[in-house]
């Protein structure tokens, strides 16, 4: 096939773009020398796809309260991420270990903050990830996951960062529960029994009731030290902070038990609620754990771009040096098959360029002299030799920064639990500690007013209310996974029944991704099967995407024919030619073939305009003088494209983001269902485009492309195709498995009835406090009977998220 792509094909960036001119009041990238400009009011623009997003959205007066990379924690004041970009210093990226709520989100920034060196930070505990702004010259790169490691955080580099969950986690709840069944063992043998009256099994008097307790004691402070000892750093966390949560309740009810009953033990009192301390601290980190296990499905942030993204460059004298070492003004070689390294512009060569991981676009470009040609695209047959841009960067490294910038400033999902703990905590421990002193100031015994203080504690502890969203995300997650769907962040069960506003990306999405022969038109008496294979034959010798899928069709055809014997093959710009069966047979641009002097036939001219027309690829095919037929090559809709819209569009506006323009882009506009058309939208404007949508509602975006990650982060809720790259299905809320559109309409379902459930959860833990409480207060209840109590209130909330949805 032709080294180019034909004239109708999706244009590459204007050529006369030049590193260091004004950015695009769209998506912040250089705009041309002569930038495209709104006739009808102020902005400059680097495309007419940033012109015509801005002019429908109207960012002046109708932008969201926050972006999308801004943190929406309630009361919060956690830095907004690109408020960071404005700061002056150098990124990092940091994978941190053991974040779990917003409170670890907010220890984590002002402790970075307060470190010498560090201009910035923003943590989110939903990916487990910290950037930090930072000064080189004050700090070096390597000290910074140690200004961030400490009071049982990890941070390590994120690149490097293992995405599995952490074995220690795992074997402490191992051993908590040994010890526990242990601890449990005791209570019914020796326990348990003189609570209600009944003769031990064995006498628990006199040295082997001291040497019981104190094995009992020892079992127990394992347990509370060492598996409960997350809940105790982050209880610890939180009065750092300043901000209480559920587990400074349940250290508080843990280590309270505890205390009490360690000085019951010295005292020599019968009645010891260690219980209560195990029963507390291994509920919680047994949904806590399974939280985490959830939370950290199809995870590896930016594998795929960390491997494809250039550490070398080769000069054009063929020298290969780091790409650290290039300069702008540098002239680079690039070899088919090879990634560029940098922007640039083509001075020398002329090649089709895949540009399809930064912009998302099957068809390649092709690039010529004077073509501005993109960071990480690829070339793919005929060697280039670009001279780099004033900036030195890459289009590609620029969507990488910009989906970590998106991710590490994304909140969390926050639970109501968590948002109400900063009222619930403080009040349940002033409930208990004002039982306590009126009980004492009306006469009772210290020890009966502190136990009933103590019941407050464990009646009220959030066992319950902290399972309540974990479990039912976790069967959410099952029932997800039995249709296909992976879900990779649990805040797709908070926002997805709320979606106003479906955005899906055109290529690969809504159409199949996929080069492919749409249709054979041969000319009278020439049999369309032989028109396929003399274009196939010829056509095997190209590496050009278009080239592939004429001959893959040809040797689908005839799968036994194995291809025929090509003689004499000759590539140029625009198309190729080979000796087949003893006639030259030249396939590529119908101008290819007339400059040739090959005719063309007046019935084949409709056939490449109406080829034109469906945005497909035109490729002429002719021998003996004239042109033989047209074929037809283009990315194909979806076949279940139509019934996924119906369901998408019921009670939603569905808007299509597509670097299309032309009769590509109109054929969407007239598909039932879809509400608005954006064509043109470069990468980087994607991110941006949904970002200002958010303006009208809650926003779903459904990507397959690398190019589309950073939108898929930017989205409310982010929801990639299984066809597509490892990036966008890593900055997805949800990965589709099957490649199956119609599956988008089963995310939102599962998505709605998942939050119902949650909703239920909580109402029922919520309930249970409402009466649990004033009967402690009331001294109706005692530590036993309140850990029972907690106990089944949490059995309740783990039947109830088990049952199918």
């Amino acid at each position: 096939m032709a080294e180019n792509s034909p004239p109708h094909a999706r244009p590459s960036a204007p050529s006369t773009t030049r590193a260091g001119s004004d950015a695009c009041d769209l998506c912040d990238l250089p705009t041309p020398t002569e930038p495209i400009v709104d006739p009808d009011g102020d902005g400059s623009y680097c495309c007419r796809g940033c012109l015509e997003v801005s002019r429908t959205l109207d960012r002046a007066d109708d932008a969201p309260p926050e972006s999308a990379v801004r943190s929406r924690l309630d009361g919060a004041d956690a830095p907004d991420s690109r408020g960071l970009d404005d700061l002056d210093g150098e990124d990092a990226y940091l994978a941190v270990d053991g974040m779990h709520c917003s409170t670890c989100e907010a220890f984590l920034e002002t402790t970075a903050e307060r470190a010498d060196g560090i201009v910035g930070a923003t943590a989110s505990y939903a990916t487990d990830t910290i950037r930090l702004v930072y000064d080189p010259d004050r700090v070096a790169a390597a000290d910074l996951p140690e200004i961030v490691s400490g009071y049982g955080y990890t941070a390590t580099d994120r690149s490097a960062a293992d995405e599995t969950p952490s074995e220690d986690r795992a074997a402490a709840l191992l051993l908590g529960g040994f010890f526990g069944m242990m601890v449990m063992v005791w209570y019914t043998l020796f326990l348990y029994p003189t609570y209600f009256g009944f003769e031990p099994v064995a006498d628990f008097g006199g040295y082997a009731g001291s040497f019981l307790a104190a094995n009992i004691w020892l079992f127990t402070t394992f347990i509370l030290l060492y598996t409960g000892y997350p809940i105790l750093r982050g209880a610890f966390v939180s009065l750092r902070a300043g901000r209480p949560n559920m587990d400074l309740l349940v250290a508080t009810a843990a280590l309270g038990s505890y205390g009490y009953s360690t000085l019951a033990t010295v005292l020599g009192r019968g009645h010891l609620y260690f219980d209560v301390t195990v029963a507390v601290v291994l509920v919680v980190t047994a949904g806590t754990h399974y939280e985490s296990v959830v939370k950290r499905r199809a995870t590896g942030l930016l594998s795929e771009l960390t491997e494809r993204r250039v550490d070398e460059a080769r000069l054009e004298s063929g020298e290969t040096v780091p790409l650290e070492a290039v300069e702008p003004g540098d002239r680079l070689l690039v070899r088919p098959g090879e990634r560029v390294p940098l922007d640039g512009e083509v001075v020398e060569g002329a090649a089709a360029v895949d540009e399809s991981l930064v912009t998302g676009e099957s068809l390649p470009v092709r690039k010529t002299d004077g073509d501005a040609i993109r960071g990480g695209t690829v070339v793919t047959d005929a060697p280039l030799v670009l001279e780099v841009g004033r900036e030195a960067e890459s289009t590609l490294d620029r969507l990488v920064s910009m989906l970590w910038s998106i991710q590490s400033s994304r909140p969390g999902v926050q639970r109501l639990a968590d948002k109400l703990a900063t009222v619930f905590v403080p009040l349940v421990v002033a409930l208990a500690s004002l039982t306590t002193v009126v009980l004492l100031a009306t006469g009772s015994s210290p020890s009966a007013a502190l136990l009933v203080g103590l019941t407050v504690v464990i009646v009220s502890c959030p066992c319950a209310l902290g399972l309540a969203t974990p479990l039912a995300i976790a069967a959410g997650v099952q029932s997800a996974a039995e249709r296909g769907i992976v879900v990779a962040a649990d805040a797709i069960f908070e926002d997805a029944p709320d979606i106003d506003i479906v955005v899906l990306d055109k290529t690969g999405t809504m159409t199949t991704g996929r080069m492919t022969v749409e249709s054979v038109h041969a000319a009278p008496g020439v049999a369309p099967d032989d028109l396929l294979r003399r274009a196939g034959a010829v056509e095997a010798l190209s590496e050009h995407p278009v080239a592939a899928a004429i001959a893959d069709a040809a040797l689908e055809g005839d799968p036994g024919d194995g291809g025929a014997t090509v003689e004499s093959f000759e590539r140029d710009d625009r198309g190729v030619s080979g000796v087949v069966d003893g006639e030259r047979v030249v396939v590529g641009h119908p101008d290819y073939l007339r400059e040739r002097e090959l005719s063309i036939p007046g019935a084949l001219e409709p056939r490449f305009a109406e080829a034109r027309g469906a945005g497909r690829v035109p490729v002429a095919v002719g021998w003996d003088g004239r042109a033989r037929g047209a074929i037809a090559v283009g990315d194909s809709p979806r076949e279940d494209l139509e019934g996924a819209l119906e369901t998408l569009s019921d009670g939603r506006e569905i808007v299509v983001l597509t670097g299309d323009e032309g009769p590509a882009a109109e054929r969407l506009r007239s598909l039932d269902g879809v509400d608005e058309v954006f064509a043109g939208v470069p990468p980087a404007a994607k991110a941006e485009t949904v970002d200002r949508l958010r303006a009208r509602g809650t926003v779903a975006m459904v990507g397959d492309g690398s190019n589309d990650a950073p939108a898929l982060a930017a989205a409310d809720i982010g929801i990639a195709m299984g066809s597509g790259t490892e990036l966008a299905t890593d900055a997805a809320d949800a990965v589709i498995l099957g490649d199956d559109l119609a599956a988008v309409g089963e995310t939102f379902a599962v998505a709605t009835n998942t939050h119902r459930r949650i909703r239920q959860n909580l109402a029922w833990a919520f309930a249970y406090n409402a009466v649990a409480i004033p009967l402690a207060v009331a001294g109706l209840l005692n530590p036993l009977f309140a850990a029972v109590a907690m106990a089944a209130s949490s059995a309740l909330v783990v039947c109830n998220s088990a049952r199918s949805l």
